[in-house]
């Protein structure tokens, strides 16, 4: 089996255990008042587990497939891709995550964005730094004002 079908059959399998969630276990301790309503808590969950079961079995039964082409990921060929780019990007998505708090939204979303740019190969410094400046401070406009959500915008010794 291919390796897009094994990983249909392990994806099928956690939208299997989702889904039984949202359809089983999460209502069993709604309010009497919330049962009345035509939305639950639940309705997202299930909406989605059911559309991932589809995707998932479109997957593994090959329906999507037409001709094989030339462009598909090669598994035995992992070695000839670019994985150094790819984990340092998961390794900066890490370091994204572990420093929001203590360095502030701006300054490491800022930072993630242009850092992000120079791994895929992007050589432009100052193109790099305005749209990652400018995409920062919109995204924190957005969900400061807009949303109404609190993000600490500079770290502590700053004032954020």
């Amino acid at each position: 089996m291919a390796l897009d079908r094994w990983i249909a059959l392990i994806f099928l399998g956690i939208c299997l255990v989702y889904g039984y969630t949202a359809w089983f276990t999460m209502d069993a301790n709604l309010a009497p008042f919330m049962r009345r309503n035509p939305i639950w808590p639940s309705t997202f969950p299930k909406a989605l587990s059911v559309l991932a079961i589809g995707a998932s079995l479109v997957i593994l039964f090959g329906i999507e497939k037409s001709e094989p082409k030339e462009a598909e990921i090669d598994y035995r060929r992992l070695h000839e891709y670019k994985l150094g780019q790819a984990i340092v990007l998961l390794c900066l998505m890490v370091a994204y995550a572990i420093c929001l708090r203590p360095v502030g939204f701006i300054i490491s979303t800022t930072s993630f964005l242009f850092f992000g740019a120079f791994i895929l190969g992007e050589r432009k410094w100052l193109l790099m730094a305005s749209i990652a400046i400018i995409t920062t401070m919109i995204v924190w406009y957005l969900v400061q004002q807009v949303l109404g959500i609190y993000m600490r915008p500079l770290p502590g010794f700053l004032g954020g």
